[in-house]
């Protein structure tokens, strides 16, 4: 049963995301059972409690961190008891914990795209023309006017760049860019408007009156609006993924790059990084594979009384899904974009390049880029504090 809903109290918003790395995340990565035989939700990561995970979140200033008083503040987990599952269930416990989850990989991981995205058009010496303000001005769509803007400020381009770059347009991938991954910004935004509207507010049925006099019946437990929500995203990921490929091919580019093929610096017979490509391909498989609706689905049970259902569990584990694939495509782009502009005469006097070209491997020798992806990978989560 629920609560009124007067009686919720006031609805706290999702803290900002958290500005250290989680560890890699387990199959699925959703519920753990300890020893002691009670339910443990757990982070997308093997090991890294809801606590542990909080300690990465920044607190205002004079207030403790936000991990240490979740482990004080958090409720004492609950044993689960026979007839309990109906309540469980009907609160969408499950489902929202991991879409939360997924929000706030999806969050960080969007931010470090910004980081990405402007090493590679420096490594292409690429036309700022497309982030110029006007642009954006002019077809003001939130996300993509803050992608572009992010790029600007990331190169410490004015508002109003002066000057083409190299071509007079760039391929799609660089020059279409605040447009394509404002989507997926966009679609972020709405998946924590979403997420924080559900965990605020009671959906279970029946709904209870306050003097306890009525009943209310309802269907207000339907996730519809968190799967819709949460398959947006997976579809802008796989999107602004789709770029990033395109501009690991184009990094790799004599005639767009004037850098040796596939940035390598060897024999003629080196690869450089070509073999990246195959990565990177290979984890937009698996994103496709994310982005198809969960929604598409269909069921019917208890005698047709139940007709129908959001999937928005399914959906929700497609987005951590996402993520995963989604950090590798774009860990492979920061290292063919870093290695580009090793490559430069004068490389770029900018921080993100900086602290990209001090954490990543050194080397422009054929050998395996497993070290370097992983590292990349790990690089992410502090780019996207920038």
């Amino acid at each position: 049963m629920s609560v009124p809903a007067e009686a919720a109290g006031t609805a706290a918003p999702l803290g900002p995301p958290a500005t250290s790395a989680p560890p890699d995340p387990a199959p699925e990565g959703v519920v753990a059972a300890p020893g002691d035989g009670a339910p443990e939700v757990r982070a997308p990561g093997a090991g890294a409690d809801v606590a542990a995970v909080l300690d990465g979140i920044p607190a205002r200033t004079g207030t403790p961190a936000l991990g240490a008083r979740a482990r004080t503040c958090l409720p004492t987990p609950v044993t689960l008891r026979p007839g309990d599952a109906l309540a469980l269930l009907s609160s969408n416990a499950l489902a929202l914990g991991q879409a939360a989850l997924g929000l706030h990989g999806v969050d960080r991981l969007l931010r470090a795209t910004h980081a990405v995205a402007a090493l590679s058009l420096a490594a292409v010496s690429g036309s700022a023309e497309a982030y110029a303000a006007p642009v954006h001005t002019l077809r003001p769509y939130p996300g993509a006017v803050r992608a572009a803007g992010e790029v600007r400020r990331l190169l410490g381009l004015p508002d109003l760049p002066e000057g083409s770059g190299r071509r007079i347009q760039d391929p799609y991938g660089f020059r279409a860019f605040p447009q394509v991954h404002g989507c997926a910004l966009d679609a972020g935004e709405r998946l924590r408007e979403v997420v924080e509207a559900e965990i605020n507010c009671p959906s279970e049925n029946p709904l209870l009156a306050l003097d306890g006099t009525a009943a209310y019946h309802h269907g207000g437990f339907f996730a519809a609006p968190l799967g819709h929500a949460l398959e947006t995203v997976n579809l802008t990921l796989l999107q602004t993924a789709q770029l990033s490929a395109a501009r690991l091919t184009a990094l790799g580019d004599p005639a767009l790059t004037g850098l040796p093929a596939f940035l390598a610096a060897g024999p003629a017979s080196s690869s450089g990084t070509m073999i990246l490509e195959y990565t990177a391909h290979s984890a937009l498989a698996e994103l496709r594979t994310c982005a198809a609706p969960a929604s598409v689905g269909h069921a019917v049970l208890s005698h047709g009384l139940e007709e129908a259902a959001s999937f928005a569990g399914q959906a929700a584990r497609q987005t951590l899904r996402a993520t995963e694939a989604y950090r590798t495509v774009f860990a492979c782009e920061l290292v063919c974009a870093v290695r580009a502009l090793r490559m430069h005469a004068v490389p770029p006097e900018i921080a993100v390049f900086a602290v990209a070209d001090e954490a990543l491997p050194d080397g422009m020798d054929d050998r395996p880029l497993t070290g370097d992806v992983t590292a990349a990978a790990e690089l992410l989560w502090l780019l996207a504090q920038f």
